[in-house]
């Protein structure tokens, strides 16, 4: 690649790292109203920042050049590695004594919004700590829409949406109508949140808990204001607005903004909503069954409980109202089944995404009518439009390499000296960005505070790696990448 594009990527990555440290003003603004100390951990943490930011930005600035895949994956991976970097500087400052792995951690967590966390006695948090990770959630979720419905396609590693699908012309021009589109993302993006934060401010929430939930829930981070997240309030009705938000917030965005813009109800019929309605529903309700028939829990509250567990981990939010590792063995396991799945393409969840499962499946029964049938043609298709080759080999590339990754990142926490529930479900919840692990150390009722370093450096990159929908980060790793 030529020094044009390192100059441009940089420039670029620069310029967002220099508005998230101006974002950092708006926690200095809240420890000041409430009179902590730490408003000056913000105040200092935006001037360093910034001011790096803005001279990287001064030194590289130059002319734009032509968008091609090599500058995109450069860009995408810069983007996100300085995000990441500056939303750390305020943790590792702050009055918490974070060491630096532990808040590069958390940074990268709130930043990719897969919500675990190494802080303990979140109830007595510095408020602008607490704002710093939900603020962090909410920008970041705009980041992985924006990433999802206009990069990552162009890309082909991910972000089969309904708007390119609808839209032949973005094939080939990956930010057609972007200007129209990014204003109807956030508008609808803002509606969301507000109508999220008002409506757990009706139901219970003090006005600090509302926001601070609302903007994790709508980013699909899973971080909360207590330690006990929602089962701080002991609110059934909490749980079932909870679980509308997660579930809406794991939708297509781009369909979203069609239905709220337009009123367009029929595209709600997208394949993968229906999938990942369909298997959300169907772990619900095996989990209320369960819970009712086995540990003879009251038939609501098993209702409500089970479909907040179930939305909260396939939409990768990370939320917890109870340990539900004390739930029995089944629901454990439906646990672990449902940490790898995720929602759908084109949100801010993560996880393996449902179209992908759809096109897999699809794939494998043509492959097996072939056998039968091996002079016959059968195409593959998602929904009325047929899956080209190329990308079922991008999502069968995508699948083995997250499978992989997941059990080589087992091994070296296994070699680190954890045991294997631990090992391999920190490994799969830091890949599909969902936040809890299992077991209890990492489960719902722990949390990360006591792994080592070494861990926590490697989970740090395998939420990254889920972010970036893995290939994307080690495309940038090949020789041949940095050749002409």
């Amino acid at each position: 690649m030529n020094a044009t594009i390192y100059r441009s990527a940089i420039n670029i990555a620069a310029l967002a790292g220099l508005y998230l440290s101006i974002a950092m003003l708006i926690p200095a603004f809240v420890d000041l109203v409430y009179g902590h100390p730490d408003w000056k951990v913000f105040a200092v943490s935006a001037f360093l920042t910034g001011g790096l930011c803005l001279l990287t930005v001064a030194a590289t600035r130059a002319g734009p050049p032509p968008f091609n895949r090599k500058m995109g994956f450069l860009l995408v991976n810069l983007l996100w590695f300085v995000a990441s970097l500056v939303g750390t500087v305020p943790f590792w400052l702050s009055s918490l004594d974070l060491d630096f792995a532990e808040a590069l951690f958390e940074g990268v967590s709130a930043i990719t919004t897969t919500g675990s966390t190494v802080i303990v006695g979140l109830d007595n948090a510095p408020p602008g700590i607490l704002v710093w990770r939900s603020l962090l959630h909410w920008l970041g979720g705009i980041g992985i829409v924006a990433l999802g419905l206009f990069v990552m396609p162009y890309l082909r590693v991910g972000g089969m949406s309904f708007f390119k699908m609808e839209s032949s012309d973005t094939t080939d021009k990956p930010f057609a109508r972007i200007v129209t589109f990014t204003r109807a993302f956030v508008f609808v993006y803002v509606l969301f949140t507000l109508v999220c934060a008002v409506t757990y401010g009706a139901l219970g929430m003090n006005r600090f808990d509302a926001i601070n939930h609302a903007m994790s829930t709508i980013a699909t981070g899973g971080f909360s204001t207590h330690d006990a997240s929602f089962g701080h309030y002991n609110s059934l009705p909490l749980l079932w607005a909870a679980s509308f938000f997660m579930t809406i917030s794991s939708l297509p965005f781009s369909i979203m903004i069609v239905l709220v813009v337009r009123g367009r109800l029929d595209t709600l019929r997208d394949p993968q909503i229906i999938v990942f309605l369909s298997y959300l529903s169907a772990f619900a309700i095996a989990a209320t069954l369960y819970q009712r028939l086995v540990n003879g829990t009251d038939m609501y509250a098993a209702l409500a409980h089970s479909f907040f567990t179930v939305s909260s981990i396939l939409s990768t939010t990370g939320f917890a109202s109870d340990d539900y590792m004390l739930w029995g063995e089944f629901i454990v396991a439906l646990a672990f089944a449902a940490t790898f799945m995720g929602g759908c393409s084109g949100s801010t969840a993560g996880g393996m995404k449902a179209y992908r499962f759809i096109i897999i499946f699809k794939s494998i029964r043509a492959g097996l009518y072939g056998l039968l049938y091996p002079n016959a043609v059968y195409s593959v298709r998602y929904g009325t439009t047929v899956v080209d080759a190329d990308l079922q080999r991008a999502v069968f590339l995508f699948f083995s390499t997250f499978m992989v990754i997941w059990a080589a990142g087992s091994l070296v926490m296994g070699a680190l000296g954890y045991d294997m529930v631990t090992a391999a479900s920190a490994v799969a919840t830091a890949l599909a960005n969902v936040g809890a692990g299992l077991g209890p150390i990492i489960g719902p009722a722990g949390n990360f505070s006591t792994l080592s370093d070494p861990a926590l450096y490697l989970l740090s990159l395998m939420m990254l790696l889920g972010r970036l929908e893995v290939l994307t980060l080690l495309v940038i790793l090949t020789p041949v990448f940095w050749k002409n």
